[in-house]
Formats: C-alpha cells, structure tokens, sequence
C-alpha cells in the first residue's frame, strides 16, 4: 500500500497532529485547582508531555489498524 517512505512521512504527521489534538483537548480540561501556585511552567511542561504519551498513543493505535487491515489481503 505504502513505501517505507510514505509511511514514515505519514506516520510522522499523524503523531504530530493527535499530540495537537491532544494538547488542544487538555486546554479545554481545567486543571488550576490542582496546580501548585508558582508552578506554573512546570505545569505546562508536565501537560505538554503527558499530551505527547496521549498523542503518540492514539496515532500509534490508528496507524496499527491501518497496517493490519492492510496486512489481511494475506489472510485469504
């Protein structure tokens, strides 16, 4: 279906775009109460990698489906 290079580029573009996602999803989240006051660029940090894991995560499960339905052509 792809060359290794097709699908290098689209799976990098697919991680980058579920970690906006992700990231845009947690802006909508308010987690100031639990946020120590004077702590909040280690907040933001904290946020932003706990986005990429969700990013990487859900992008990592979509392009896992896409490859095995593109492996079953073999099971028949």
């Amino acid at each position: 279906m792809f060359s290794i290079g097709q699908m290098a580029l689209f799976s990098m573009i697919s991680h980058l775009i579920f970690i906006y996602l992700s990231w845009k999803l947690m802006l909508a989240i308010n987690f100031d109460p639990i946020i120590r006051k004077g702590k909040a660029k280690e907040a933001q940090v904290f946020f932003l990698l706990i986005a990429i894991v969700i990013g990487t995560g859900v992008s990592r499960f979509f392009l896992d489906i896409l490859q095995w339905s593109s492996d079953l052509i073999y099971f028949f």
